[in-house]
Order: structure tokens, then C-alpha cells, then sequence
């Protein structure tokens, strides 16, 4: 059977840098499609309007793809823009598997005309990526050892971020991924081989991995609040330096029916967790903030969250300068 040419150029638009399964996602494509060019563009929710309306694709556009993973968009101009795109013939694959999502087209406010799309919360979005792309090796009757060798990488992203942590290593190299900076983590996870085999940029990423984690946990238990409601279930709020994941889930070992909201001060962003028994749809919880995710892991941002840290801060210091001036 003969394969189909495959595409001049590839963009790749996925969820990350700092996320193990969208650059899981994303390396799964470029794997698959080792003889193209591959360009990938990382995002997270508060930017993906911004890079999807940004993205220039020069003609002919029926010899490029573009693939969104792991990721999904919210303004009707972004809708408007991939529609433009598929219109003019590009091929625009869709892969998602969050919650908010599934809600939005639903809800029928994504109307595009993708090639292929696949929505579905059942596995994280690196396994969708990589079992469809599978089965279309193999209907084709094709091998790809490059691509078929990744496939511990995805076991291990899927079993993270699904909280399932049943596959050794894989909350190792969520962290390592986190730790790294801008596209390193894409190149090095290009080139990893079938054993997942740290690079030396990814150990240094890892070794600084622990200092980190007990600095966020030092600064999350001194900034740790309470706050019981009528229902049983209590809200824990704390402060902390990146790591909410990990945070809220040694928390969860020692609470019940327990939501987390922990304010991140290396993203600026809010990360919604629940202990293990909770049943709140955080994907809900989020969305009234702007945000999104999972049910049992979703986050937003709240922009006036500094600008009240920073008026109490001032209220503070000006109570005391007024209590000086009054004694002199």
C-alpha cells in the first residue's frame, strides 16, 4: 500500500512548555512526521486566543498541517481564524481531552472544519495523539520506529497527568519537564530514546527539581487557611512557589472532601485541586473564573489577586508610618 506524501511543514500548537503531556503531544506529532519540517508553539490558557489568531501560514497551504493538542480556545475570533485556515485548505487536527472542551463544543461554539478531531476526557491528550497516529500507521501499513519508541514517554504523561502514578517515573519527569526552560524540554523528549534516558540538561533540571519543591511547600504550610463550609466540604487556600500539583497532593493524603486553591507565584496563575474522596468539578469551579481543566485538576488566573496583595502590603506600611508621624 502506498503511504500518503507527507506535508511540507507541520505547526504544532500544544498546551506547555512546562506540561508534560501537551509537549508529550507535541513531540508525538514530530515524531510521526520525522520528514518534515516541524514548528511547535507552546501555550497555556491565558495566551492560546493570542497565538492561534497570530499563527501566518504562507500558501499553499495544502502541503502544511497544523495540529492543536492538548489545548483549546475561547474567542470567537480564534474560531474565526482556523476557519479562514481549513477554508483556504489547510488540514487542522484537533486533539483535547479536557473538560472545558468537551463543554465548548457542546455547547457549539467551535465551528471548524478539521480534517480530524478527537475530544474526549478518557485518557490524557499525548495518548490520544499517539494511538490515533498508530492506527493510521497502520492502516497505511507503515513502520516509524522513531515514533513506535516514544511510546513509554506517553505512558508515563498519560499515567501523570491523569494522577494515576502507577507507571515508575512518570511524576519524575513531570517535574524534570516543569523545570526546564522554553523548547528545551521538546528537543531533548525529540531525541529521547526507548528507555527515556535523562539528556544531562534534563538530570540538572531534575537536581534543581528538590530545592524547589521544599521551598514551595515551606512557603504553602505558612501560608496554609481553612475555610469550612456548610456542606461538609472545606476549602484549603495557601500561597505557594510553583509545584501546586504536588502540593495538593500530599495535602490530600492527610484531608477529606477537601478543595485546594493555591495561588502560584512563579505562574501568577490559581491551580484548583481536591483531595482524592472530593467529587467538586473543578472544570467548573474554574470556568466561572475565565479558566479551565479537569475535574479533578483545573486553574485560572485572578489578575486583581496582586493588585490586593500589594494594597494590603501598602495599607499595612501606611498604618505604621501614620502611627510615627503621630508620635513625632
Amino acid at each position: 500500500m502506498s503511504s500518503p506524501r507527507p506535508p511540507r511543514l507541520v505547526h504544532v500548537v500544544s498546551h506547555g512548555p512546562h506540561c508534560l503531556d501537551g509537549v508529550a503531544a507535541a513531540v508525538a506529532v514530530a515524531r510521526y512526521r520525522s520528514t518534515s519540517e516541524v514548528r511547535p508553539y507552546f501555550s497555556g490558557n491565558p495566551k492560546i486566543n493570542e497565538i492561534l489568531c497570530g499563527l501566518k501560514i504562507d500558501e499553499p497551504l495544502a502541503d502544511q498541517e497544523l495540529w492543536i493538542t492538548d489545548i483549546s480556545w475561547t474567542a470567537p475570533e480564534a474560531d474565526a481564524h482556523l476557519r479562514r485556515l481549513a477554508g483556504r485548505g489547510l488540514p487542522i487536527f484537533w486533539i483535547d481531552h479536557h473538560r472545558t472542551a468537551i463543554e465548548r463544543l457542546k455547547a457549539g461554539s467551535i465551528d471548524v472544519a478539521f480534517t480530524h478531531r478527537i475530544v474526549d476526557d478518557r485518557y490524557a491528550a499525548s495518548r490520544l495523539v499517539f494511538e490515533y497516529l498508530q492506527q493510521q500507521l497502520r492502516a497505511e501499513g507503515r513502520e516509524n520506529r522513531e515514533f513506535e519508541s516514544f511510546a513509554p514517554v506517553v505512558r508515563m504523561a498519560d499515567d501523570n497527568d491523569r494522577w494515576l502514578h502507577q507507571v515508575p517515573g512518570s511524576w519524575e519527569l513531570a517535574l524534570t519537564v516543569r523545570a526546564m526552560n522554553g523548547p528545551e524540554a521538546f528537543e531533548d523528549l525529540l531525541h529521547i530514546d526507548e528507555q527515556a534516558t535523562y539528556t544531562p540538561r534534563m538530570q540538572a533540571a531534575y537536581d534543581r527539581v528538590a530545592a524547589e519543591l521544599k521551598r514551595s511547600f515551606e512557603i504553602a504550610d505558612r501560608s496554609r487557611t481553612l475555610l469550612p463550609l456548610s456542606s461538609g466540604l472545606q476549602v484549603v487556600g495557601a500561597v505557594c512557589d510553583g509545584y501546586p500539583s504536588e502540593i495538593a497532593d500530599r495535602w490530600g493524603r492527610e484531608l477529606s472532601n477537601t478543595v485546594f486553591v493555591l495561588f502560584d507565584l512563579r505562574s501568577g496563575a490559581i491551580s484548583y485541586r481536591r483531595s482524592p474522596d472530593c467529587t467538586i468539578d473543578l472544570s467548573a469551579v474554574a470556568a466561572a473564573f475565565g479558566g479551565g481543566g479537569h475535574p479533578a485538576a483545573a486553574g485560572c488566573e485572578m489578575p486583581d489577586l496582586w493588585s490586593l496583595v500589594a494594597r494590603t502590603a501598602g495599607e499595612r506600611v501606611a498604618h505604621v508610618i501614620r502611627q510615627l508621624e503621630a508620635k513625632s
